[in-house]
C-alpha cells in the first residue's frame, strides 16, 4: 500500500495535521498510531472509581484564530471557561503566581532578600540558563524559587541549558512593580498568555482529540507501532510485519527514537545529534478525595524540597464532571520530574506524593482517599540544552532531504513551541506546506 502523505503518531500534531490535509481536499493519507487510542501526551484516562485524569496539568488557550475555531467546533457548547488562579507554595504559606511579583506574603526576612537581590548591580554575562535566571531575578528570587523550582521542573541543572526559548514562558521581573506591590499591599496575579483557558466538560483534554480523530477515522489506524523506517526506499515497517510506502512522510514521535532506532543511518554525525537531544521523565499521579473545599486555585507550584512534585493541579475545579461525584469529591493531580540528573524511584512515588500533599496542606490526615491512579510518561518534557539547537540544525535538515518532516513535542524537540496549540498547528502549516506551498511559521528550521 502506497499513501502520499504518511503520518506517525495520532497526537495533537499528527492529528491536526492529517485534519487539516482532509479540509484541503487530500485522501492520500494514513495516520499510524502505536497504542489503542488517539492524543498522545493529550490523552485522558478514566480509572475504575469513574475519576478522569489528564497526563500532566494541561489548559486550552490559544492565540491562533485556526486553533480556536477548531475548538469551538469541536467542543461547542460542551467547554467552560475559567479565570485562572495559580499560586505558590513556600515557608509555609500561599502566594499569588507569578511568584516574583508577590513576594509581600514572605515572611520578612525573605522579603529582604529578594529586595536586596532585585536592587543588586548585576552584568548581563548570560550564557546559560542559570545565568538568565540570576541576571534578571537576582540572587534572593533566584535561590528561592526559580532556580529550585526549574531544576524540580526540568531535572536538568539550569546551567545545562539555554535560555532563549523563555519568550513568553516566564514572567520576568519589574523591580518598580514589586516595590509597588510590597509597600501598598496588591496582588499581580494577571500576567501570563493562559490568564484564561477552557477546558471540555466531559472527558478531560482527551474529549477534543477524540472527537478531532472522530473526523478523519478511516484515515487512522490504531494498535500499528513502526520498527523501521526506509528513507531510501521510502517505506515503513509495522511490527505486524505490513510494509507501507510513502512518498512524503511526516513524524510526531520523539525525534531521537526517529533517528536511532527506527532509520539508523549510517553517518556517526546523525547518531551523535540525536544522542545530544535530552528529555526528562514525569510521573503523574491522581488522586481522589471525597469531600470538597472551597478552593478556588486551579493549579500549584512548590518549589521546596517538603515534596516531590513541582506542581498540583485541583483537576476537580477544571469540570466538575472529572470526579466520579460532582460536587462532593476532590482530585489532586501532581506531577513529579526524574532524570539522569534527578534519579527518582517511581515506583515507590505515589505513596511519596500522598505524604507530600498532606505537608503542602493540601491533604488533611483524616480525609478519605476514594481513588488513586499514576502513569509514568518516559517523555515529559523536551529539555532546551546547550546543545539542542546544534542537534536540531544537523537532524532537520538531512530528515526534509529525505522527505522526512519531524514536528510536535518532540518530534521537533522545541519546548518553546510544544503547548497543545503550537502542536496542533505544527500539524496543520505542514499540511498546507505540503498542499499549498505555504511557509510553516510555527516551527522553524533556523
Amino acid at each position: 500500500m502506497t499513501y502520499t502523505y504518511l503520518i506517525l503518531g495520532a497526537g495533537p500534531t499528527g492529528l491536526g495535521a492529517a485534519h487539516r490535509l482532509s479540509e484541503l481536499g487530500v485522501r492520500d493519507f494514513l495516520v499510524l498510531e502505536a497504542n489503542p487510542y488517539v492524543g498522545g501526551l493529550a490523552t485522558s484516562c478514566t480509572d475504575a472509581q469513574g475519576f478522569t485524569w489528564d497526563i500532566g496539568g494541561h489548559v486550552v488557550f490559544s492565540r491562533y484564530d485556526y486553533f480556536n475555531n477548531l475548538l469551538d467546533d469541536l467542543l461547542g457548547p460542551d467547554k467552560l471557561e475559567h479565570q485562572r488562579i495559580a499560586r505558590v507554595r513556600m515557608a509555609e504559606t500561599w502566594l499569588p503566581y507569578p511568584f516574583q511579583n508577590n513576594i509581600r506574603y514572605l515572611p520578612k526576612e525573605l522579603i529582604w532578600e529578594c529586595v536586596q537581590g532585585l536592587l543588586q548591580e548585576r552584568v548581563p554575562d548570560l550564557h546559560t540558563f542559570r545565568d538568565w535566571i540570576t541576571y534578571v531575578f537576582g540572587p534572593g528570587i533566584a535561590r528561592l524559587f526559580m532556580l529550585p523550582y526549574n531544576f524540580k521542573v526540568w531535572a536538568t541543572p539550569p546551567e545545562l541549558m539555554q535560555y532563549s526559548w523563555i519568550g513568553e514562558r516566564v514572567s520576568v521581573v519589574d523591580l518598580k512593580g514589586v516595590l509597588e506591590n510590597l509597600i501598598l499591599g496588591k496582588d499581580d496575579a494577571g500576567w501570563g498568555p493562559n490568564n484564561t483557558f477552557r477546558f471540555p466538560l466531559h472527558g478531560g483534554t482527551g474529549d477534543i482529540f477524540n472527537r478531532l480523530a472522530a473526523r478523519i477515522s478511516d484515515h487512522v489506524r490504531l494498535n500499528s507501532p513502526v520498527v523501521r523506517v526506509n528513507t531510501q526506499a521510502k517505506t515503513v515497517d509495522l511490527a505486524n510485519g505490513q510494509r507501507l510506502n510513502w512518498t512524503y512522510l511526516l513524524n510526531t514521535g520523539p525525534l531521537d527514537l526517529l533517528v536511532r532506532d527506527w532509520i539508523r543511518p549510517e553517518a556517526q554525525e546523525l547518531h551523535q545529534a540525536a544522542e545530544a537531544l535530552e528529555h526528562n521523565s514525569v510521573f503523574v499521579s491522581g488522586v481522589g478525595v471525597e469531600g470538597l473545599r472551597a478552593d478556588p486555585t486551579c493549579w500549584m507550584y512548590f518549589p521546596e524540597s517538603n515534596c516531590p512534585f513541582y506542581r498540583v493541579t485541583n483537576f476537580h475545579n477544571y469540570s466538575p464532571h472529572n470526579v466520579a461525584r460532582p460536587g462532593q469529591q476532590m482530585g489532586f493531580m501532581s506531577e513529579v520530574s526524574s532524570s539522569r540528573y534527578k534519579a527518582e524511584n517511581f515506583s515507590t512515588m505515589q505513596e511519596q506524593v500522598l505524604n507530600g500533599l498532606q505537608a503542602t496542606t493540601l491533604m488533611r490526615p483524616e480525609d478519605s482517599v476514594v481513588s488513586t491512579w499514576e502513569i509514568k510518561v518516559d517523555y515529559g518534557y523536551p529539555v532546551p540544552t546547550l546543545g539542542r539547537d546544534k542537534a536540531l540544525a544537523v537532524l532537520q535538515p538531512w530528515l526534509e532531504q529525505q522527505d522526512v518532516y519531524s514536528r510536535g513535542r518532540f518530534g521537533g524537540w522545541k519546548y518553546e513551541v510544544a503547548n497543545m496549540d503550537h502542536s496542533v498547528m505544527q500539524g496543520v502549516e505542514w499540511a498546507e506546506r505540503m498542499v499549498l506551498g505555504h511557509a510553516e511559521r510555527t516551527y522553524g528550521l533556523g
